[in-house]
């Protein structure tokens, strides 16, 4: 017998996501684009971790250390990176891990009661060392309800940070190596899906109208001009100003587009500091395809976001690993070197050596042509994989329905 599903109502999709970094709410943004574009009949609820976690310690349901220095997980996050003290990431990696665990039967019943509430068809997850809490209280209230683990990395940091092998979760994975670590770690193959990369926004795939020429003289910049993009997230960084301070060497061969997003302060320092290259600073946007189509290459940290859309936009990589990197994006770092899509220096200070490859037409060529072989078509991979999976689990509970019926 063949069961036909036509929703009489929207699917309830709940995305849980966090403040911390602009990576978790981009992919939620992401994949409400296309969903919208494809008319798809999911209805979305947010999930904010951080939101949540303020609730609970005001409510003194959980233990929480950050309470203690007058911040929150994400507040602290997001000032290291803005700060440039990526290096502390690693304690408070471990500090977020123990208090999941000390929280753990607390976290879980918490969100028996809120699942309850909320009555979601399918979760989404975007965020990290959270997954196996929210699942296990998932299916303790709602047992068969899809929840789909989404890593914004492209690979795991385990244990206990994406991927958690006890839970039945699905798990996407979007690149080779987080393939081999979701087997490895012994999740299940049925619940293991693998995409061509990292969800960013359907906007990056869109054609741009507008000649480039023009476009790049309404910046003020020279329309033959070898152009380089500097973006690090949402809240900018200070090696903006050492990246610009190392490229003066090359004069007027280069100019460059500086995105600082909410750090206003970053622009104004940019905007002020003298230089004969040409240049075009800006704050928060969401317009950042428009720019990237006006650059030639990327400069920024080894972010899995920021370089999945540059690659996107069809531009050459220039990123930085060291010990002061984020320890879950070094391997994407390592992916650009194995891919062959741009340069990875041990420090921006070595800037001026990458840059002096991209100035020679042949070394330039061939990266450009490693960058196109790549082709990351996960945000439209994703919304039929979640209606498949739909599917399946509303098929499966009328079938159960029916044998119980007769």
């Amino acid at each position: 017998m063949n069961i036909e599903i036509t929703p009489k109502k929207k699917f309830l999709i709940n995305v849980v996501t966090g403040k911390g970094g602009g990576g978790h709410y981009a992919t939620y943004h992401a994949i409400r684009a296309i969903a919208q574009q494809q008319q798809l009949p999911w209805e979305f609820q947010v999930t904010d971790m951080d939101d949540i976690m303020a609730s609970m310690t005001e409510q003194k349901k959980v233990m929480n250390a950050y309470k203690l220095l007058g911040s929150s997980v994400s507040d602290l996050y997001n000032l290291m990176l803005k700060s440039g003290w990526t290096w502390l990431w690693f304690l408070q990696i471990r500090l977020n891990k123990l208090l999941v665990k000390l929280n753990y039967d607390a976290g879980v019943k918490f969100f028996e009661s809120y699942w309850q509430q909320q009555q979601p068809d399918l979760v989404i997850s975007v965020v990290t060392m959270c997954n196996k809490i929210l699942s296990e209280s998932l299916q303790r209230v709602k047992p068969g309800t899809p929840y789909v683990t989404l890593p914004i990395d492209f690979a795991d940091y385990p244990p206990g940070f994406w991927i958690e092998p006890e839970t039945d979760n699905y798990t996407m994975c979007g690149t080779e190596k987080a393939l081999e670590q979701a087997q490895t770690l012994g999740v299940k193959e049925e619940c293991i899906i693998q995409t061509s990369g990292m969800v960013i926004h359907p906007r990056f795939y869109e054609p741009l109208e507008g000649n480039r020429t023009r476009e790049r003289e309404k910046l003020g910049l020279d329309p033959d001009c070898l152009t380089g993009l500097v973006m690090f997230g949402g809240n900018g960084s200070q090696a903006m100003l050492e990246i610009a301070k190392r490229l003066q060497c090359f004069g007027e061969k280069l100019q460059l587009i500086f995105l600082c997003g909410r750090n206003q302060e970053l622009a104004e320092t940019l905007r002020n500091n003298k230089s004969i290259q040409k240049r075009f600073v800006t704050t928060f946007t969401e317009n950042v395809p428009y720019y990237m189509h006006l650059a030639d290459f990327f400069i920024g940290k080894p972010g899995p976001g920021s370089i999945s859309e540059a690659l996107a936009m069809q531009l050459p990589v220039i990123t930085e690993c060291n010990v002061s990197t984020l320890v879950h994006e070094k391997y994407n770092a390592e992916w650009v070197r194995q891919k062959q899509v741009g340069i990875v220096v041990r420090s921006f200070r070595h800037i001026h050596k990458a840059v002096e490859q991209f100035l020679e037409p042949e070394n330039f060529a061939r990266y450009r042509a490693n960058v196109a072989g790549i082709n990351n078509r996960a945000v439209f991979e994703i919304a039929e994989i979640v209606q498949q999976i739909l599917a399946t689990s509303n098929t499966s509970k009328i079938t159960e329905t029916l044998a119980q019926r007769y």
